[in-house]
């Protein structure tokens, strides 16, 4: 199956994570951090995502799942340890439109979580479409090798210069060839600063 690969805007959106043990956990935690409004619906939760519905962080009702808790939702994970729940969430999901993952079982995913590298803006997600989690988790720990810290500081640099190029009256092409050229230099140790042709 060909995949299409996308990275999602989910700020504000109200995204569902149906299970809130571990493997919920992890879920939950990466919804966060993309600024979604989480809500989690599970009978009992770990420590953190107790401690994230005290502070308010997410919303968590400690129950069993409910077709209605669907409602408003963007997407939705099903973590939790029944496969039957797992069926139930993913058809519900299906009937009304709304993307759904259920964790380790890539035949009820309208998604894939990806393995990524974050730094700062530069993300480097890794899929094997769900055949293999493990190659996927070897893949990011090679990238982070390959790929360190400073890179965040770079690609913000970068992005700056870019904003300084686009409001300036220059030809598209050299626009163009002088933003390759940026990208294509050598990568800063610290403080990041580029000089760029006026």
């Amino acid at each position: 199956m060909s995949l299409f690969p996308m990275f999602l805007k989910l700020e504000e959106r109200v995204c569902l994570v149906v299970g809130a043990g571990r493997v919920g956990e992890s879920k939950i935690r990466s919804l966060l951090a993309a600024g979604a409004k989480v809500r989690t619906v599970a009978p009992v939760a770990t420590p953190a995502v107790a401690a994230w519905d005290r502070l308010g962080v997410l919303a968590w009702e400690g129950r069993a799942f409910q077709s209605a808790d669907l409602e408003g939702a963007f997407l939705v994970v099903a973590a939790t340890s029944s496969p039957v729940v797992n069926d139930v969430i993913f058809r519900e999901a299906r009937q009304r439109g709304i993307l759904c993952n259920v964790v380790d079982d890539p035949a009820r995913c309208d998604f894939y979580s990806p393995a990524v590298v974050r730094r700062g803006d530069l993300q480097i997600a890794i899929s094997t479409a769900g055949r293999s989690p493990a190659l996927a988790q070897r893949l990011r720990r090679h990238f982070e090798r390959q790929f360190p810290a400073r890179y965040a500081g770079w690609v913000s640099a970068l992005g700056r210069e870019r904003e300084i190029l686009l409001r300036q009256n220059l030809d598209p092409e050299f626009r163009r060839r002088r933003l390759h050229q940026m990208a294509s230099g050598a990568i800063p140790d610290d403080t990041v600063e580029i000089r760029h042709g006026r």
